[in-house]
């Protein structure tokens, strides 16, 4: 059995849902737009403007993609297992209490009918609609909490993405944040850009040139905030692999991505689950923590996690 590092754990579940609810202060900003909204650039919860936008969540509060993460997370506990039918009922369960900031792919999903007895077919048909063009982010931003498996990490993460999202892209990206989150918490060791390649490729060559930007470029030549390709899950892996290759501390990584705008809630949470596996719960600085609304309730999550992962087959 490997050894499970709690400190790693909280850290890749908290890392994430800071990262989107400190995200959620540039969510759809272009990188003038930050810079004009946050002169000296956005640093904490108290800065987010309340604009009609934002105003719609109490500030340090998460969105769509943590709340998506702890619907596998809560599965996995309940279950003892790692059961995708099971996951995609808590989708759907959460889905009929109306959240706010549900994606439109994952909301045309999860909107069908007999989505909780067929996720998978559904899940593809949805994507084949799309003209097999659809390869937005909302399966890679839930992913990170299948990193904390001790086995089959990347067939769990592809069935979990699958069950919304169908393109291999999506599939490929998912698979990748998960293992560089399972290397970083249980063999401490940042994962090489050449065996993520080989991952990618597994899944779509169109991954390859994201991981290497990833590595050699600098964080802008993502262009984050493209109106076009915000939600473009490559931008998405790409941006949290940056942080990790890149960041010397959780808060400079985290930073960085979210004042780049675009989809920053997003970004900002599969980067923070990264930037928590690589420096732990222990380097996230305190006021993040205590700033998040929902805290206790996500306290609560990482202990379950904590006492059923070494349990899990």
């Amino acid at each position: 059995m490997k050894n499970i590092s709690e400190d790693k754990i909280r850290g890749v579940l908290f890392g994430q849902a800071i990262g989107d609810a400190l995200g959620l202060g540039t969510e759809f900003m272009t990188r003038e737009e930050v810079r004009r909204c946050y002169p000296d650039g956005l640093e904490d919860y108290v800065q987010i403007v309340p604009d009609a936008h934002r105003s719609r969540w109490q500030r340090g509060d998460w969105t769509d993609d943590t709340d998506m993460m702890l619907c596998i997370a809560q599965a996995i506990v309940a279950d003892g297992e790692v059961n995708p039918i099971s996951v995609a009922r808590r989708f759907k369960q959460w889905f009929r209490s109306n959240p706010m900031g549900i994606g439109r792919h994952t909301h045309t999903v999860l909107s069908i009918g007999d989505y909780e007895e067929k996720p998978f077919l559904v899940g593809e048909k949805v994507w084949l609609m799309s003209g097999k063009r659809s390869a937005a982010n909302g399966a890679v931003m839930r992913t990170s909490v299948v990193g904390l498996l001790e086995r089959e990490v990347e067939s769990h993460a592809a069935d979990i993405c699958r069950l919304t999202h169908a393109d291999p892209r999506c599939v490929g990206s998912s698979a990748i944040i998960a293992l560089m989150v399972h290397s970083l918490v249980y063999e401490g060791e940042v994962l090489s850009v050449e065996d993520l390649i080989k991952v990618g490729n597994r899944y779509d060559s169109r991954i390859e040139p994201y991981l290497r930007m990833a590595e050699e470029n600098e964080l802008d030549a993502l262009q984050l905030d493209d109106e076009r390709a915000m939600g473009y899950t490559l931008k998405t892996m790409a941006a949290a692999l940056w942080c990790v290759y890149h960041s010397r501390s959780f808060e400079e990584g985290l930073l960085a991505v979210i004042n780049e705008g675009g989809d920053a809630d997003t970004n900002g949470a599969v980067a923070g689950s990264l930037l928590g596996a690589k420096f732990g719960y222990a380097g996230i600085p305190v006021r993040y923590v205590e700033g998040l609304a929902r805290r206790a309730a996500l306290e609560d999550v990482a202990e379950d996690l904590i006492k059923v992962l070494p349990t899990i087959k």
